[in-house]
């Protein structure tokens, strides 16, 4: 199932660290045959507020997202963005195709069931 990298950005400092990262991290990405689809727009905000902005990389599985977090090429580089940079950043697991989300009421009903 498809998984998601997903990093808010909160500021971050436009310098020659970030710049290095920007030109290193395309490689890290490729060899575990993910994409960007977010990177470097301005949201549309449309409830609440959202400071900085978002990226969003798709990889083939959970195991793909977390094998590109993990790799020596990418643990290299990451300092880069971190100390040069306020964010948070997830790998989640995306959705089988024919998802409803009405369905999630199942998995929350049976949660509820569960603790009563």
């Amino acid at each position: 199932m498809t998984a998601y990298a997903v990093a808010h950005l909160r500021s971050v400092d436009f310098g020659d660290a970030i710049a290095e990262y920007l030109t290193k991290i395309d490689d890290t990405v490729r060899a575990f045959d993910g994409r960007f689809l977010v990177h470097g727009t301005d949201p549309h905000v449309l409830e609440g507020e959202w400071p900085g902005h978002l990226v969003l990389i798709e990889f083939p599985d959970l195991e793909g997202a977390r094998g590109w977090y993990d790799s020596p090429e990418y643990q290299e580089i990451l300092p880069l963005r971190t100390e040069n940079s306020d964010g948070s950043a997830i790998l989640v697991e995306g959705t089988a195709p024919g998802y409803r989300a009405a369905g999630y009421l199942d998995k929350i009903s049976g949660r509820v069931n569960s603790e009563r």
